[in-house]
């Protein structure tokens, strides 16, 4: 059968957005490069036109350059509409560009839904609350555990009047304990000899004292 009928062709992939944007855009660039060429002739007339006098040759080349602007605004008309189909398929493609991303998106975002669904589904509020209130129950016996642990023993009950009758007490005491009047008694106290044996004076109050330091008893 394919001998008599022959195969069909394989179908290529289909066009996309992307592909036509780069084909039109090349034959863009291509007039733009043929617009340039004439622009360089033009100012060869131009250049030419300017040395001639008015006349048949003047004339000849004027034509010439009239016919090269006629060809020059064809291309224009045609790149600019070239420009215009370029951009309006950019337009299109960031278009279904924007859509497939937000499409993305949602997916993903119901994806998340039902994996939040299924999580929700493990975790028993009821259970979380239970929880906190054992725990808090442990706390609790923990502390009472803790104060009956550090509970005295055998220690007597004592009257917090008695308590403050002694502070009060101890207060008088430490000034008794303060009480410096036996410093007075040793500045009253004889002094200190001064000097070595065997020599006389007289001490402080003007006595004559013997070599100790004591008051001399005068001769008969």
């Amino acid at each position: 059968m394919n001998r008599i009928f022959g195969r069909g062709k394989a179908k290529g992939p289909p066009p996309n957005l992307t592909d036509c944007i780069g084909t039109v855009d090349s034959r863009a660039e291509s007039i733009d490069k043929k617009i340039a060429r004439l622009d360089a002739e033009l100012m060869k007339y131009k250049e030419q036109m300017k040395k001639m006098r008015d006349g048949p040759s003047k004339n000849m080349v004027k034509q010439k350059a009239m016919r090269v602007l006629k060809q020059k605004r064809m291309y224009e008309g045609q790149r600019d509409q070239l420009m215009q189909q370029s951009f309006n398929m950019e337009q299109a493609n960031y278009t279904i560009q924007t859509l497939k991303d937000t499409k993305t998106t949602v997916d993903a975002m119901k994806i998340g839904a039902k994996e939040m669904k299924k999580a929700y589904k493990n975790v028993k509020i009821d259970q979380i609350e239970d929880l906190q209130d054992q725990l808090e129950d442990m706390m609790e016996d923990a502390s009472e555990i803790q104060e009956a642990l550090s509970r005295s023993y055998g220690t007597p009950e004592i009257d917090e009047d008695d308590l403050e009758a002694e502070l009060d007490a101890l207060g008088d005491e430490l000034l008794m304990d303060e009480d410096t009047s036996y410093l007075d008694e040793a500045s009253t106290a004889p002094s200190i000899p001064e000097g070595v044996p065997g020599e006389k004076g007289t001490n402080r109050d003007g006595v004559l004292v013997d070599e100790f330091g004591l008051p001399q008893i005068p001769a008969t």
